[in-house]
C-alpha cells in the first residue's frame, strides 16, 4: 500500500502544557482514519499541524513523501478540510462563497460555479444557490462547507464532526459519499465523538488519551485486545471515564432539589 502521510515522534507544548507526547504514524493511500479522542486529548492540534496552522511543534510529518516544511512541497492543494466549527462568511452569496474558496485551489471561475451549482442540487440545496449564506439553517451551511472542502477533488480529506447539524437522510447521504471517496483512492481522516459513526465507517481507529496514542488498528483488532463492548464503552475504558451512573444520578438528584 502507499504511504501518503508518515509522522514522527510528533510533540507539541502549548506552554508547561504537553498536547502531544511523540506520536508516530504511518497513513496509507485509500482508508478511513477515525481519529479519535476526549477533549484536550490532541486529535485537533495533530490536524492542524498537518495542514500547516500549527507550528512550534518537534518531530517530522512527511506527506506524498515529502517532508511539510519543504518549501517545494505543494501538498495544500491536494487537501480538504472541514474543521469542527466551520466559518463562513454571511454576507457572500453560496455561489460566491464556493467559487472564491475553489479559486483559491486553482479551478477557474467558469469550473467552480458549473461544480458548485451541481454538487448543490445533489445534496439538495441548488434552489438557495444565489441566496446569502446568513439565510441558510446550519445543516444547510455544513453541506456547503462539505462541497467548498471537495470542491478541487482533493487526496486527503480531513473531517471534524462533518455531520454536525444534518438530517438523517444527509447524514447517510454523506457517508455514502465518504465511502465512494475511499473506493476512488482518498484518504480520509475522520474525528467524531459520535462513536457509532467512527465505528462503522472507519477501517483504522486511532485513539489519543492525554497527547499518547492508547489504540490503533481496526475495530475488531481493538475490541480483541482484551477490551468488549462497543467502541464507545472501549473509549470509556481506555480514557478511565468510567463514572457516568454516579455522575448522572448526581446531576438529576441537583434538578430535584428545591
Amino acid at each position: 500500500m502507499e504511504k501518503i502521510i508518515e509522522i514522527k515522534d510528533l510533540k507539541m507544548n502549548y506552554g508547561d502544557k504537553e498536547v502531544l507526547k511523540g506520536i508516530d504514524l504511518d497513513i496509507y493511500k485509500g482508508n478511513i482514519i477515525g481519529y479519535i479522542g476526549s477533549n484536550g486529548a490532541g486529535k485537533s492540534t495533530t490536524i492542524k499541524i498537518i495542514l500547516g496552522l500549527v507550528k512550534g511543534y518537534s518531530g517530522s510529518v512527511s506527506i506524498f513523501g515529502k517532508n511539510i516544511e519543504d518549501e517545494s512541497n505543494n501538498y495544500k492543494e491536494k487537501i480538504g478540510y472541514v474543521p469542527e466549527i466551520a466559518k463562513v462568511y454571511d454576507s457572500l452569496t453560496a455561489k460566491e462563497y464556493l467559487t472564491f474558496v475553489g479559486q483559491i485551489y486553482g479551478l477557474s471561475y467558469e469550473k467552480c460555479d458549473e461544480k458548485s451549482q451541481k454538487l448543490m442540487n445533489v445534496l439538495g440545496i441548488g434552489n438557495a444557490y444565489e441566496s446569502r449564506l446568513s439565510s441558510f439553517s446550519k445543516g444547510m451551511k455544513q453541506k456547503v462547507v462539505i462541497i467548498s472542502s471537495l470542491l478541487h477533488n482533493p487526496d486527503i480529506l480531513f473531517l471534524d464532526e462533518p455531520l454536525s447539524g444534518l438530517d438523517a437522510n444527509s447524514v447517510l447521504l454523506i457517508k455514502e459519499i465518504l465511502y465512494k471517496l475511499k473506493q476512488e483512492g482518498k484518504t480520509i481522516f475522520y474525528s467524531s465523538h459520535i462513536m457509532e459513526v467512527v465505528e462503522k465507517l472507519s477501517d483504522r481507529i486511532i485513539l489519543l488519551d492525554k497527547g499518547n496514542i492508547v489504540a490503533d488498528g481496526n475495530f475488531e483488532e481493538i475490541k480483541n485486545s482484551s477490551f468488549d463492548g462497543s467502541l464507545e464503552e472501549i473509549f470509556n475504558q481506555l480514557t478511565g471515564f468510567e463514572e457516568h451512573s454516579q455522575l448522572c444520578s448526581e446531576f438529576v438528584s441537583i434538578l430535584k432539589e428545591v
